[in-house]
């Protein structure tokens, strides 16, 4: 793995945690979800008419990743209503790297060498130390459940996409139709909210759609660098967003231990380090 694709996984972690701080501060936080989702199709949908159709091959892993987000979208929103995203974000990310690395191991024959897997271990405590207290303080059984299963289908989906987007022949048309898929997330949302749109002020609307295009931008860099490294490994790095989600609550939002977070970011910099050393 070169440093330049590291650095484009480490600036997607960033990114991604720059949107989740905006759902963090929203105050009706599915609606948001619905706009962040939004905010990746209507980028998406310029893409898909600009942009040639990706390998055949590769449409069936767009839908069925479609499928799985939506399931996300349903977990994280149904995790965030039983428990605090302090407490379900890092049970939910931190659950990840193993996870893909194990599914690529069994599907796309990926085996990381034994230092990989000590870097994923030491950047899953890192996740867990950066909200040690959180947890400490006892998780409710629903939102341990759907913590999980947002975890789960961050996996699944990471999987899906690192292989269809190495089937796709484009990356620009995978990542494309990919973010057009959100149409069905944000639809779906838009119909369950319907009553409350019209209240939302124009501000909540940018910011939302606004934190999909920066969503969208973070996970098109992960889908690059997945044509290039291990998928296991891209998920680890990826999964730093949680000390940066971290960094941004202490420093903008006045969050949390200090020493606690930098000593997360210390322990995640090894993992990130034994990582890009192994592959």
């Amino acid at each position: 793995m070169t440093p330049f694709v590291v650095a484009i996984i480490l600036s997607a972690a960033l990114l991604h945690a720059v949107w989740n701080a905006i759902v963090k501060t929203a105050a009706d936080r599915t609606t948001t979800l619905g706009l962040v989702a939004l905010g990746h199709v209507i980028p998406g949908a310029v893409m898909v008419v600009v942009l040639p159709l990706p390998e055949l091959e590769s449409l069936g892993y767009v839908a069925l990743s479609t499928v799985i987000h939506f399931g996300y979208f349903y977990m994280l929103g149904q995790a965030y209503k039983h428990g605090d995203l302090s407490v379900v974000y890092p049970i939910a990310r931190g659950i990840v790297p193993a996870l893909v690395a194990f599914w690529a191991m069994i599907f796309a024959g990926e085996v990381l060498p034994l230092q990989a897997w000590i870097g994923i271990a030491v950047i899953a405590f890192g996740i867990q130390l950066s909200s040690w207290k959180a947890l400490r303080s006892g998780v409710d059984r629903s939102a341990l459940l759907f913590a999980l299963g947002t975890g789960f289908c961050i996996s699944l989906y990471s999987l899906v996409d690192g292989l269809g987007v190495r089937l796709s022949g484009n990356t620009l048309s995978y990542w494309a139709w990919g973010a057009f898929g959100h149409i069905f997330i944000s639809g779906f949302i838009g119909l369950r909210r319907r009553q409350v749109l019209a209240q939302v002020p124009l501000r909540s609307w940018l910011i939302g759609i606004a934190g999909g295009g920066v969503s969208m931008t973070a996970y098109g860099l992960v889908l690059y660098a997945k044509n290039f490294a291990p998928l296991g490994a891209v998920s680890a790095l990826r999964e730093t967003s949680v000390i940066f989600a971290a960094l941004i609550g202490f420093v903008v939002l006045k969050e949390g231990n200090w020493k606690r977070r930098l000593g997360a970011a210390a322990l995640m910099a090894v993992g990130v380090a034994l990582i890009g050393l192994a592959v």
